[in-house]
């Protein structure tokens, strides 16, 4: 592990990974000098994703403008985003396990009861919706485009095109009772009080939630980056946060 002035620790294969798309990025712009080296910038923007410390207390840390940090910040986010596999290439690629584990995640972001589009019922807090897929192993395969936190599980599924492209691949997939509804190849528990439910039915029930639970692995492999914790930026820029650490999470578990 490589620890950061900030006392942030991040794998080394992340830092390398984007310190090499920094400098090829360099490369094509023709950049020939910065305040700071292409790995001293990937270390600023994995210290700012992984602790969620603000811009301000890293440019005096790396003894940088506020400003320039934010840029350079905000340049390392948009190359990691662009990097991030689209549904269709997670699919293609997982279409050879045995199942995929589906679930939504509500990343909290800082607003005010006003913003009621943000406001998710379920959990109580204002936040976005950010729909995961997991691997039979409960590893991070994909990470969705983030939505208002008032959207359901199954309606965003479906506005991502999930529950499609997974019956189009013949891919099973298993998920939670939000999912209900959901059609295709999307398996679900039986919905019903437990007393009521057969001998037969509490067996399947307890078996998919053995299966299920390894999403929880997936969300809280994107949920280890503070950032992703608490977000006090705009909600235009959540998508390609989450992006980004898809991409550098990857990259790292590779």
């Amino acid at each position: 592990m490589f620890v950061d002035p900030s006392g942030v620790n991040v794998s080394s294969s992340a830092l390398r990974f984007l310190a090499g798309r920094l400098r090829e990025h360099r490369r094509t712009l023709g950049t020939r000098w910065r305040r700071l080296n292409a790995g001293r910038q990937a270390l600023l923007a994995l210290a700012h994703l992984r602790n969620g410390q603000p811009c301000a207390q890293l440019a005096a840390g790396f003894g940088i403008g506020t400003t320039t940090a934010y840029r350079y910040i905000a340049e390392a986010v948009e190359l990691l985003a662009a990097l991030a596999p689209t549904l269709a290439e997670t699919v293609r690629a997982a279409s050879m396990k045995a199942y995929l584990i589906l679930d939504g995640t509500l990343l909290p972001i800082d607003r005010i009861a006003a913003d009621r589009p943000f406001y998710s019922g379920k959990h109580r807090k204002h936040g976005m919706n950010v729909q995961v897929i997991a691997d039979p192993k409960g590893r991070l395969l994909w990470a969705s485009p983030a939505l208002a936190g008032a959207v359901h599980d199954v309606r965003a599924a479906r506005e991502h095109g999930v529950i499609d492209a997974l019956a189009q691949a013949g891919i099973n997939c298993w998920a939670d009772k939000g999912y209900q509804g959901a059609g295709g190849t999307v398996r679900l528990p039986y919905r019903s009080r437990w007393d009521s439910l057969s001998a037969g039915q509490q067996a399947v029930n307890r078996s998919h939630a053995k299966v299920r639970a390894l999403v929880e692995q997936a969300i809280a492999t994107l949920k280890s980056w503070r950032l992703l914790r608490k977000l006090c930026c705009s909600t235009t820029r959540i998508t390609r946060l989450v992006q980004a650490v898809l991409t550098l999470q990857l990259a790292s578990s590779t």
